[in-house]
């Protein structure tokens, strides 16, 4: 495994250590504190391994059909783990929960049948600014849920209001990235 596949890799095994961590916080048998700091030190590291599995990959040279399809699949994991635990605060709307789940495994079935094929499939741009929304959207989540957890911090509106934004909007680039991978999709297995 190259350094980058590690990285990838910690993604896919944090995932469920931030669900973990997120429902012992709901469960209120512990101070807020040190749970709050736990989940954003998960996400945050999340976040920033994403960037760094990418630039590892390049720099080492060691970008593969293999990473292609890992990083991606690394990347939903992680993502739909923290905003299945947002929706269940409330936070992140069902539906738009739903509409990024049909839009994730649609895609991963994409991939797949071009890989059985022998073609792989990478990230398009329309799926790189996706997930810089969803990664917003998830930053402010947690800002919520933290200052939930804190009332006598300022900006809990201005934060909900900022997040249902992000969320407004990764819908919309959902959609729109999906239609950009249907034609790439498409453009691929005519070839």
């Amino acid at each position: 495994m190259t350094t980058a596949d590690k990285l990838t890799a910690s993604r896919i095994l944090l995932a469920p250590v931030f669900f973990a961590v997120f429902f012992l916080y709901r469960s209120g048998l512990v101070a807020p504190l040190p749970v709050l700091a736990a989940l954003w030190l998960l996400f945050i590291y999340m976040e920033v391994s994403d960037l760094l599995d990418g630039m590892a990959a390049r720099s080492s040279s060691t970008v593969s059909d293999f990473g292609k399809l890992f990083d991606p699949f690394a990347d939903v994991l992680a993502r739909l783990t923290y905003f299945i635990c947002f929706a269940v605060e409330g936070i992140m709307p069902i539906w738009i929960l739903l509409l990024v789940l049909y839009r994730e495994y649609s895609i991963l079935f994409l991939r797949m049948l071009l890989t059985r094929r022998g073609i792989s499939m990478g990230a398009r741009p329309g799926g790189k600014a996706k997930a810089v929304v969803y990664m917003s959207a998830g930053l402010l989540s947690l800002a919520v849920v933290t200052l939930r957890a804190f009332p006598a911090l300022p900006g809990l509106g201005l934060a909900e209001t900022l997040t249902m934004v992000a969320y407004a909007l990764a819908a919309v680039l959902s959609v729109a990235s999906f239609i950009d991978y249907i034609a790439q999709y498409r453009k691929l297995s005519a070839s």
